[in-house]
């Protein structure tokens, strides 16, 4: 019990301290409950609805991540409400509220869920006939049926305005700090992969079980790969129709151009690193004929070199890009001259790097194919920095 309360206060100030996740969550739940408050206050004591519920339910359904998704899916929501009582409405005046009419409202309605227009939304179809269908029978004439389902209609339109208006008007989300937390979570990934790789290669350590956790933790890499590329959608949608993009604080975070360039880079980077872990997976600890520690002592060590490039990316945050930059731009020239040294030593050392059965020349093209992603990623933020 103790240990579940430390956790919660934890989880509180993390929320209170810094704009993560925490907080959104905070935030969201807090807007839910006022616009749910403010749609029940309306619906239930100044129209006085027979079934109030419907606002406040509409109203919460509206709050999403960004402003652009609230618009979106409040517009599929209505038109699935819409359609799912206008179904009712058109086989209630002709069948009647008997069960034979509810087997066709249900047959049509959950046919209609299925349109893609809807998305998401298209379960509510259903529903609002459903409910639809609920009202319809308690009313006793026909004139009082047709105003019951109107105002299920009305409701749900006051419920997704006042909804939408809290979230435009309540801190309205404006996630670009998912642009670069995507990116965060991504290169720490590489970080924790190219470290332990260079510990493994310059203590010459490749056996198969450490060669298979390298190739495992590749694949966790690529994972992290569509969380980036989930927060950099989440970035970009958070901007249209939201106020809080043109304040002056913001106004340096509305193009998110680079950020996909350093994605993409990072991304090749990924892939070549999934074929070298796939190829130290294959590697054959029985080979004999060439000198190849000092080959894979320099690899190790080059990919040190590129581990601390990852680390700065890890720490990625435009407040302090330009010393980020610089930092990058420094780590790149000794990547560089470590990358040659892998290079020099495989020459040296006459290792055959034209064997396809052997990883020497495999482990050189990646190693090249590497450093050029990584040096591109520097190059691209020291030009923002720049910019």
């Amino acid at each position: 019990m103790v240990g579940r309360l430390l956790k919660g206060g934890a989880w509180l100030t993390r929320a209170w301290r810094s704009s993560g996740h925490e907080r959104q969550t905070v935030l969201r739940v807090g807007k839910s409950v006022l616009a749910a408050t403010l749609a029940w206050w309306v619906a239930h004591d100044l129209i006085h609805a027979q079934s109030p519920a419907f606002a406040p339910f509409s109203a919460v359904l509206t709050m999403h991540v960004t402003i652009h998704r609230s618009l979106w899916q409040t517009l599929r929501y209505v038109a699935a409400v819409v359609v799912g009582v206008a179904v009712q409405a058109a086989i209630g005046f002709v069948a009647g509220p008997d069960l034979f009419a509810f087997v066709v409202v249900a047959l049509i309605a959950l046919t209609l869920s299925q349109a893609r227009a809807l998305g998401e939304q298209g379960p509510q179809v259903a529903t609002a006939a459903f409910f639809a269908f609920s009202v319809y029978s308690a009313a006793t004439t026909n004139t009082d049926r047709a105003l019951q389902l109107g105002q299920i209609v009305l409701l749900v339109l006051i419920g997704c305005g006042i909804g939408l208006v809290v979230n435009l008007c309540v801190a309205p989300p404006l996630r670009y700090r998912s642009a670069e937390q995507g990116l965060r979570t991504l290169a720490a990934e590489m970080e924790t992969l190219l470290d332990d790789m260079a510990d493994g290669l310059r203590s010459g350590d490749i056996s198969d079980e450490r060669a298979e956790q390298w190739r495992s933790a590749g694949e966790r890499v690529q994972g992290a790969v569509s969380e980036a590329r989930a927060g950099l959608s989440t970035a970009e949608n958070s901007l249209p129709f939201n106020p809080r993009r043109l304040l002056p604080a913001h106004r340096g975070h509305l193009t998110f151009t680079r950020y996909r360039q350093v994605l993409a880079a990072l991304e090749r980077a990924v892939h070549q690193l999934g074929s070298l872990t796939r190829s130290l997976d294959q590697w054959r600890e029985t080979e004999n004929t060439y000198t190849y520690a000092p080959a894979f002592e320099a690899y190790g060590d080059f990919a040190l070199r590129l581990r601390d490039i990852a680390h700065v990316i890890a720490e990625l945050d435009s407040d302090t890009l330009a010393d980020q930059a610089r930092r990058m731009s420094e780590q790149a020239v000794v990547a560089q001259k470590a990358l040659q040294n892998v290079l020099d030593v495989a020459s040296e050392h006459k290792l055959p790097l034209a064997d396809p059965s052997r990883p020497y020349g495999v482990l050189v093209v990646e190693a090249t194919r590497l450093m050029e992603e990584f040096q591109h990623t520097s190059d691209v933020l020291e030009d923002t920095a720049d910019a």
